[in-house]
């Protein structure tokens, strides 16, 4: 596959785990996520190997801070060879041009999205932090803010996947986690969809964890979940 849609969430505190998962699993039909946990405990070396086994990478650190420290974060995590990295969209409109700009000045600029709100974010989380929006209205408001600043796209639920594409247009892309296969465990996720639903609601990449990384056989669980949406993204088959 040239343009996998699944992402997989590496979830683990170590890179010897990570790494053992990433030999059983095929480049070609996914992508892989390393997220705060196994950064921190492993470093910019974890992603080097990974990359050694021919994965591309999302570096998801969320960055959030003032314009000038995400701005040198974003062009380290650049230089370092991800194929997309993330910021916080609640940064606001002079960090999120900071960012794009300290990408777009690299060799290979790596796909830039915004967080919007995380998907363990139900209404009442958002008014314990004194905002009054709806979670949809809150994303679309961030969506927008951060396409208009320059980014690649977003992170949001698939849930809000079909309004942010209604409104921000058909190369908008929009990462989803929450994605779980009709019969899995919902987890710590409040807002999610299967994988099917998700891609025809116009999600462009699924994250996917646990479904896969705690399966018995976690190629053969990728390649289900990539023939389940095989009907509605055209060759995306394992």
């Amino acid at each position: 596959m040239s343009d996998p849609k699944i992402i997989i969430a590496l979830d683990f505190a170590a890179a010897a785990p990570a790494l053992a998962l990433a030999e059983r699993l095929d480049p070609a039909a996914c992508r892989l996520k390393v997220g705060k946990e196994l950064f921190t405990a492993a470093g910019p070396a974890v992603l080097e190997k990974l990359m050694r086994l021919g994965f591309e990478i999302f570096l998801d650190l969320k960055f959030h801070d003032i314009p000038n420290t995400t701005a040198q974060a974003c062009k380290a995590a650049a230089e370092l060879g991800v194929w997309m990295v993330n910021v916080h969209a609640l940064g606001g409109r002079k960090m999120l041009h900071a960012a794009a700009d300290a990408i777009a000045n690299t060799g290979k600029p790596p796909k830039l999205i915004a967080v919007t709100l995380l998907t363990s974010m139900a209404r009442e989380d958002l008014a314990d932090i004194g905002i009054q929006e709806k979670p949809a209205q809150m994303v679309l408001r961030l969506a927008t803010l951060a396409r208009d600043c320059g980014l690649d796209g977003v992170v949001c639920s698939a849930q809000e996947a079909g309004l942010l594409r209604g409104n921000l247009g058909k190369t908008f892309c929009l990462v989803t986690p929450g994605i779980r296969p009709a019969q899995a465990s919902l987890d710590d996720q409040s807002r999610v969809m299967t994988p099917q639903a998700a891609l025809l609601a116009g999600s462009s990449y699924l994250v996917i964890g646990r479904p896969i990384t705690q399966a018995v056989d976690p190629l053969q669980a990728l390649r289900a979940i990539n023939l389940e949406i095989g009907n509605t993204e055209m060759g995306v088959k394992a």
